[in-house]
């Protein structure tokens, strides 16, 4: 999967290693796709829904980040010649304030040669099934669609863009996509002035993180990309930028990604926090009490949209062939109608760094604490009750290991929020529930036949999830049955470096590829349980498996190691993070 993303924490864009930019959703994350391309050309013709460089002659394209920044550089050659396509977000701060509107850059520039180039800017509307109604000005394009409308504004000749005619490139060119507004300047002056900012600005936020000696661009890169994926006006957290990309090829394992997990953002917060990026953390937690409030000590779903709405109805955008024509493609996800127990732990754990953190400028007391509690007592009253679990099963409930494990987390972080704010009568309550609940998962979700905790109470089956216990503190590293687990977990469900889900089938069948989060849970269990060798050739060999440009995608094949399912996955971007930090040979003893 040959793409990058460039975004500034508004919009976000995925472009290939052509140049070609394939996903832009307007006027967020979870937006239309006006660019479409990587699941298919929709109602109109191949070629629609994106915006593409062609070059005449072309053989060979280079692709790369400016360092330590979320500003996309792809060079095309050509027998004409090669030209730099340079692609970003406008992110930098001004007047006191984050600017990130939601437009991209996209600026050309002639490096060698006479090259010839075909500008191929097609954005279509309602996935796919509209084409824009087209006005021009002598410098401008609006493309408009129903209530949304876009506005290019260019140095380069009108009419040869809209007729996609082969050009001389001769001399830059900057397009600026965004809203239907007029710019303050000219668009090369604000293209260049744009681009030396947002590259200030991303510099400026790698120099203030916490990085580890070994694997610093990998860990950079993850940084950057998992802080793409956090919707700042609201401070909700998408787990992947797409929807529909499937799982496996053919699976029909497709689902929209654009949404906010509370599982998935917990996770995210704490390796940006191990990175010392606590801003990510702090938005967050406000997004959580916002929900937190809504719920009023009721139910609680899994997944929720960036601006905290309840309803995503799943449905299937028809008209979109799908990735690779590989469909369907949906839009929504029905993971809003489950049950997931571990919700209430997740959102717990999200919350707990913010009482201990004396960096942040919020305090976050005992009235944050009181509005936690009720979510406290759902997770007591749910732990032992069946539910979809973290791998979402559509037709089956069980009591879920994994779900009765993060019960006991939100009940142990409450305790110590609670000791923490000198609340010991409320710190000794919750310390009894999660001592209780302790028991429940030893006695029941431990099998002597497998050697390992299970899948679910009173199961037989193996699922990675349960390699969490230590992450989470409910383990020692050195506990027997931890170790015994992680071999047995490995052996079944590892293959090399990767690792499956589960090893029992599911509403779809049994599972075909790596699910790249779990394995980078088996490296932090090896290298907690002391294989630390064994843990840093895995983490290695995952590595290896991301793309081009340092990402990751949620599955990679065993076979070729080909990534499939959404991109980029904060999960395993969160792996990368945590895999290095663990493993990585520490500052003050090498240096």
């Amino acid at each position: 999967m040959n793409l990058g993303m460039i975004g500034n924490c508004s919009v976000a864009a995925l472009v290939d290693d052509a140049g070609e930019i394939r996903w832009f959703c307007l006027p967020r994350f979870d937006g239309d796709p006006v660019f479409h391309s990587l699941l298919g050309h929709g109602a109109g013709e191949p070629g629609d829904g994106a915006f593409g460089v062609d070059l005449e002659g072309f053989s060979h394209a280079e692709q790369s980040y400016d360092r330590n920044t979320a500003i996309l550089r792809t060079t095309l050659h050509g027998a004409s010649g090669s030209v730099e396509i340079v692609d970003f977000c406008p992110r930098f701060e001004s007047r006191g304030r984050h600017f990130r509107p939601q437009m991209l850059i996209r600026r050309l520039r002639p490096v060698s040669g006479w090259p010839r180039v075909r500008i191929r800017l097609r954005p279509c509307f309602d996935w796919g099934t509209r084409k824009p109604h087209i006005t021009r000005g002598s410098n401008h394009v609006r493309f408009v669609g129903g209530d949304q409308v876009m506005r290019l504004t260019t140095d380069a000749p009108i009419d040869h863009v809209l007729d996609e005619r082969m050009i001389n490139l001769d001399r830059p060119l900057n397009f600026v996509l965004g809203p239907d507004e007029t710019l303050a300047d000219g668009p090369a002056h604000v293209a260049e002035s744009f681009e030396r900012d947002t590259c200030t600005y991303w510099r400026r936020w790698v120099r203030r993180l916490a990085i580890p000696l070994d694997w610093q661009e990998a860990v950079i890169r993850a940084a950057i990309t998992l802080k793409l994926c956090n919707y700042e006006a609201t401070g909700g957290i998408v787990a992947a930028m797409t929807t529909s990309i499937p799982e496996a090829p053919g699976s029909e394992r497709n689902w929209d990604y654009r949404y906010c997990w509370v599982r998935d953002a917990f996770f995210t917060v704490r390796a940006l926090n191990s990175l010392a990026a606590t801003r990510t953390m702090e938005s967050y937690f406000h997004w959580l009490m916002n929900l937190v409030a809504d719920a009023g000590g009721g139910h609680i779903q899994p997944v929720l949209g960036v601006g905290l709405e309840t309803e995503l109805t799943e449905r299937r955008a028809e008209a979109l062939q799908g990735y690779q024509g590989m469909g369907p493609v949906r839009v929504g996800n029905q993971a809003h109608e489950h049950f997931q127990h571990d919700t209430y732990g997740n959102v717990i754990l999200g919350a707990a760094p913010a009482f201990f953190d004396d960096r942040l400028f919020m305090d976050a007391g005992i009235a944050a604490f009181e509005a936690l509690e009720p979510l406290g007592d759902r997770a007591w009253d749910l732990h032992d009750k069946p539910d979809a679990g973290i791998w979402e099963l559509r037709t089956r409930a069980r009591v879920h290991t994994s779900s009765s494990l993060m019960c006991w987390a939100g009940c142990d972080r409450l305790a110590k929020i609670a000791r923490h704010l000198g609340l010991e009568d409320r710190a000794e309550h919750w310390e009894n529930r999660a001592r209780a609940i302790r028991h429940k998962i030893e006695d029941q979700a431990w099998s002597e036949k497998r050697g390992a905790y299970v899948e679910s109470f009173g199961g037989e089956t193996l699922d990675a999830s349960v390699l969490l216990m230590s992450e989470v503190g409910f383990v020692k590293p050195d506990d027997a049955r931890f170790i015994s687990t992680v071999e047995a977990l490995s052996e079944t469900l590892g293959r090399g470096p990767f690792m499956l889900r589960y090893e029992e089938a599911d509403d779809f069948g049994v599972p075909e590829v790596g699910f790249n989060v779990c394995a980078f849970w088996r490296v932090d269990a090896l290298a907690r349980i002391g294989r630390v060798e064994e843990a840093r050739a895995h983490f290695e060999g995952l590595l290896a498996a991301r793309n081009h440009l340092g990402l990751m995608s949620e599955d990679s094949a065993f076979e070729d190691g080909a990534l499939w399912g959404n991109f980029p996955q904060t999960y395993s971007m969160v792996g990368i993070v945590n895999g290095a930090m663990r493993l990585s040979r520490r500052w003050e003893t090498e240096l």
